[in-house]
């Protein structure tokens, strides 16, 4: 009787250490490092990070809630910006998932493509929201 309780104190004890850490990963704050296109070439700059936990959150529910096409896609130019999320806890290790943006050459949504195999084109809202976070200006319509 004793050496099941034990079991289970070690087995309870075991699962909470778990939960507590994948807990702190999943809340642990996270930046947003954005790169800019130079001219019309495929080189980019860093361009800003975007640390505040707001805007981070934003940027994480309209990439993470859109519906992604599996697609390579061949774009006409290189993409105006490139971002990545990055804990702010340099201990934190975690696949890096790149994303690259297009303005569209109306100037009034978004394109984004994942990992070089998915792909979305934003509705107008969130692409003003996207593009006011990341590069700081509104989109022209």
């Amino acid at each position: 009787m004793k050496t099941h309780k034990l079991l289970f104190v070690m087995v309870v004890l075991f699962l909470s250490i778990i939960a507590g850490c994948s807990n702190r990963i999943v809340n642990e704050e996270q930046k947003i490092n954005v790169q800019k296109r130079i001219h019309d070439e495929n080189n980019y700059k860093d361009f800003k990070v975007i640390s505040d936990n707001d805007e981070v959150q934003k940027v994480q529910e309209i990439v993470f809630d859109t519906e992604w096409e599996n697609a390579k896609v061949q774009m006409e130019s290189p993409a105006d910006y490139r971002f990545i999320f990055q804990y702010k806890n340099p201990n934190i290790e975690a696949k890096v998932v790149s994303y690259k943006l297009w303005i569209s050459p109306n100037n009034d949504v978004v394109e984004i493509v994942m990992k070089d195999d998915a792909y979305a084109i934003l509705n107008k809202e969130n692409s003003s929201i996207l593009i006011e976070i990341l590069a700081g200006e509104n989109l022209p319509n």
